[in-house]
């Protein structure tokens, strides 16, 4: 069987899971990974302040940096590289256009941070959530007819077939608007709807709105516990898809949609209005992420399979 390195989504549910007071049996188990490699990944990348995903990644980037020799790099080849970086590619995509690894971005984003440069700030940050425990008692309501994850099929989780959804939703300041994100598991082809209000009834108007065309390839969608999803019903009997609910207090159930999310809040962050974030500015935010190329997809993009598969099935239609 062939090895791959852990992804930087691994690495979140491996946090997330380790918060929760998991074990790393049951992580590895979580993951379908060997123990020993969630033993390893931990034991060489814990700091002071505990296990932390991004830590780990450059952790694990330096080393390798320090088992090879550095190369003479071309001036042109930095000038790309910056360029895709300030179209808020990461290094790691960057890297897959041109002759420099994401190692060798980081070192020179950060080394041009040190000299005042702002580079660093076109990277997704990563802050610290706080999460708030019930006491053992849910605060959201009850949601009717939900689905547990846990009656959801094994297949969706190996990721294995198009059609198997992750969805959220998205607050700005004082919480008047709202925008709904959902992510195909496989591809991670992301669609993005802003509603007026958080209400169930407009919630469940826009998934359908923004997923009938491609419908075909809507077969499950798993929500976060918001009752925002309250009219999942509505949604099934439109599209034909099947809904399923995370656990409450686990968002690393819902791995793919939290990745998105953040990659969202690089161009929205939360202390800005909704208000003013427009249907034009959301569809350039849903485009830019859907066609930058991703490692886990070997440096496809999520449109370019996405749309493969969406029109395999129409020619099988």
């Amino acid at each position: 069987m062939t090895y791959h390195h852990l992804s930087a989504e691994e690495r979140y549910q491996i946090s997330a899971l380790l918060k929760e007071g998991l074990t790393q049996s049951q992580i590895a188990l979580n993951l379908g990974r060997h123990k020993a490699t969630i033993s390893r990944e931990i034991a060489r990348n814990t700091g002071l302040r505990g296990y932390r995903p991004r830590q780990a990644s450059l952790l694990t980037e330096q080393r390798a940096v320090n088992s090879r020799n550095a190369r003479q790099i071309e001036e042109a080849d930095w000038l790309s590289a910056v360029s895709y970086v300030k179209r808020q590619l990461s290094p790691e995509q960057a890297a897959a256009l041109v002759p420099i690894s994401h190692e060798t971005l980081y070192r020179h984003i950060y080394a041009d941070k040190a000299l005042g440069g702002d580079l660093w700030r076109h990277l997704r940050c990563q802050k610290k959530r706080r999460k708030r425990y019930g006491g053992g008692r849910s605060r959201r309501g009850q949601i009717i007819d939900r689905r547990s994850i846990s009656g959801r099929p094994a297949i969706v989780e190996k990721r294995r077939h198009v059609g198997h959804w992750e969805g959220d939703t998205l607050m700005g300041t004082r919480h008047r608007h709202a925008i709904v994100s959902l992510v195909e598991r496989k591809t991670g082809y992301a669609v993005l709807a802003k509603v007026d209000r958080k209400t169930s009834d407009l919630v469940s108007s826009a998934i359908i709105r923004r997923l009938m065309s491609m419908h075909s390839l809507v077969k499950t969608i798993t929500y976060d516990n918001g009752k925002e999803f309250a009219d999942h019903a509505r949604v099934d009997q439109a599209l034909g898809s099947t809904g399923y609910f995370a656990d409450p207090f686990s968002s690393w159930q819902r791995g793919t949609n939290e990745n998105l999310n953040g990659l969202v809040r690089q161009y929205i962050p939360k202390k800005r209005s909704l208000s003013t974030v427009t249907d034009a500015e959301l569809a350039f935010i849903e485009k830019r992420l859907n066609n930058r190329p991703r490692k886990r997809l070997g440096f496809k993009t999520p449109y370019e399979l996405f749309t493969q598969e969406l029109n395999r099935v129409a020619l099988r239609a």
